[in-house]
């Protein structure tokens, strides 16, 4: 078999191999759909995709930027988080009162229901009208450390918002994020369950016990 051969067998796989991983998760998601409401999906456990370069903040993370938001909003405030799907859990035990809406492409957590708005950030604009400047404060993770992601999750964060974010990405994104959006460097770095390789960073647009 020519090296042609192999290479084409190996894309037949891998095609194969994901169609498969597709078909996983789409059957994971209708038995989590079939055994949840929206009261207690928050229950539900979900592993990282790291094709969708999924990475879970550690408990700390996420209740830091929780009591973060809480002091800034107040407990009927209302929030977006858009594409961090981790801080769901966290803000729905800690600030049940909140209005929470989770923008996030991975279909897996339309189990949140009415709480749930699929997104992808190659489409930044795609969602209802009545969302626009809707949120008190957004939050916002973008799941690939490149310009272009970083641009478009943020112009969806700048037409959701109505004046606050915090934004969290990998540090080499600073200048680009500065420039996009009236952000500071905080102190605060938020972690992960599993070590990422690129520095991890925080940026807000507003003073808090972040900084």
């Amino acid at each position: 078999m020519s090296s042609s051969d192999d290479e084409l067998d190996a894309l037949q796989l891998s095609a194969e191999a994901q169609r498969a991983l597709k078909e996983f998760y789409e059957e994971q998601n209708e038995k989590l759909l079939s055994h949840c409401d929206d009261k207690d999906a928050t229950d539900v456990k979900f592993d990282e995709d790291w094709q969708l370069s999924q990475f879970w903040y550690d408990e700390k993370t996420c209740e830091q930027i929780v009591e973060c938001v809480h002091k800034m909003v107040g407990s009927n405030g209302s929030v977006a988080l858009i594409s961090c799907p981790t801080l769901y859990k966290t803000f729905k035990k800690k600030a049940p009162t909140m209005l929470i809406k989770l923008f996030e492409f991975d279909k897996r957590f339309s189990v949140y229901g009415s709480n749930y708005v699929f997104y992808d950030y190659n489409e930044p604009m795609k969602f209802d009208e009545e969302l626009l400047n809707s949120f008190d404060l957004v939050v916002v993770d973008p799941p690939f450390l490149s310009e272009e992601c970083l641009t478009k999750s943020l112009q969806t964060t700048k037409s959701l918002t109505k004046q606050h974010v915090i934004l969290c990405t990998g540090e080499i994104m600073e200048e680009l994020a500065k420039k996009l959006l009236n952000v500071h460097k905080c102190s605060f770095e938020p972690k992960h369950n599993n070590n990422l390789a690129n520095q991890f960073a925080c940026f807000t647009n507003f003073s808090s016990e972040l900084d």
